[in-house]
């Protein structure tokens, strides 16, 4: 077996020749953003492929969450997750709005409803939940609690590219919903997001606030940002949908394996799967519990001793990041069950070209003294 690291992601690339005639298309044109072409052909075929109504191509995906917060304009409190990447957060800081944590499941780590409506003040005007690793949130009951106290939800689902919940895009929940195609997703365009639209109008003003808030060459009607996707972006996205189906095909055979392998290693836990749920196995996530013969951290660095680069993803947890560790709803004591998911948990590596001989190597790891 070769030398060369492994890490917990390899971003999927189309053959270069396919993508060269495409490149070559923008070359000649001269036309390398402001939502040319590719961009145009590219919602439009998102469009169709997710079962989504409308969506807006972003540059990516913090981008695209900002300025869904900006479209929505949501002031006040916006409850969250603490177990998620910074990006989720950090949009609120950007938008002046004070992130509220709330802890998640146990079994999917999503956002926990039970523990939203305690969190409600006079000031919270919306929930953005994360499906975390792909799998779908308790959609009906968040947006039962929006509804009940007049919420709007928006949905941190850069990992949820494809994934339908009881046949339906789980896309079309929420007011919205934020896509990534950085280059470790499922789907990427090298670096990319979108933002899922219900209707034309909604879409209209996103697509304004990404131009500079533009609505033609002299008029500007809101200070927008400048999140458009460029054409060479669009150009990969549509070549990569070609493959993505064959893509995630390969990471359900590394799923299984995973789980048939870990199966004899005891103390691992790996998150089960909806039943409801079509998922992408966009990460594999497994928790090192206490009864394992090493802690989380020591499997980490045998593994990493050995070439194999996991992620404690998501470690340690956002709550406890200096710019939000004074807030009250951050003590790690008011989040038992993220605070133990981040001190458990290691994502192993997981993508369409992985080699199944590495995953027969990380288990051995495991199990050797």
């Amino acid at each position: 077996m070769s030398n060369k690291p492994i890490y917990v992601t390899q971003p999927f690339l189309p053959p270069l020749e396919e993508f060269l005639p495409l490149l070559k298309q923008v070359w000649d044109s001269k036309t390398l953003t402001n939502c040319g072409p590719f961009h145009q052909r590219l919602e439009a075929a998102l469009c169709e492929y997710l079962g989504v109504p409308y969506i807006s191509l972003f540059t990516n995906a913090t981008i695209a969450l900002v300025s869904a917060l900006q479209a929505l304009r949501v002031t006040g409190e916006v409850i969250t997750t603490p177990y998620t990447f910074v990006a989720t957060a950090h949009s609120l800081l950007w938008n002046g709005i004070k992130p509220v944590f709330v802890d998640v499941e146990p079994d999917s780590l999503n956002l926990d409803p039970a523990q939203i409506e305690a969190a409600i003040t006079p000031q919270t005007t919306a929930i953005m939940p994360i499906h975390c690793y792909g799998r779908p949130c308790n959609v009906a009951e968040i947006q039962r609690i929006a509804d009940t106290y007049n919420l709007r939800v928006i949905y941190d689902a850069a990992h949820a590219f494809g994934v339908r919940h009881h046949g339906q895009s789980v896309l079309n929940h929420g007011d919205l919903s934020v896509l990534s195609f950085h280059a470790t997703k499922v789907f990427n365009t090298f670096e990319g997001g979108a933002i899922i639209c219900p209707d034309a109008k909604t879409k209209k003003r996103i697509d304004h606030l990404k131009n500079f808030g533009f609505v033609d060459e002299t008029v500007v009607i809101a200070p927008g940002i400048n999140g458009k996707m460029s054409e060479f972006n669009a150009a990969l996205g549509l070549l990569q949908l070609e493959h993505v189906d064959a893509a995630i095909a390969k990471r359900r055979q590394l799923d299984q394996l995973y789980r048939e392998k870990l199966a004899a290693v005891p103390g691992i836990h790996c998150l089960a799967h909806d039943p409801d749920a079509q998922t992408n196995f966009s990460y594999f996530p497994i928790l090192v519990r206490p009864e394992h013969r090493c802690s989380r951290d020591a499997v980490y660095d045998k593994l990493k001793a050995h070439g194999i680069h996991p992620r404690r993803y998501f470690y340690p947890l956002v709550s406890s990041f200096p710019m939000y560790r004074g807030l009250p709803s951050a003590h790690r004591d008011h989040l038992p069950v993220a605070t133990a998911a981040a001190d458990q948990v290691l994502c192993l590596p997981i993508y369409p070209d992985l080699d199944p001989a590495v995953i027969d190597r990380i288990v051995a790891i495991m199990l050797a003294d």
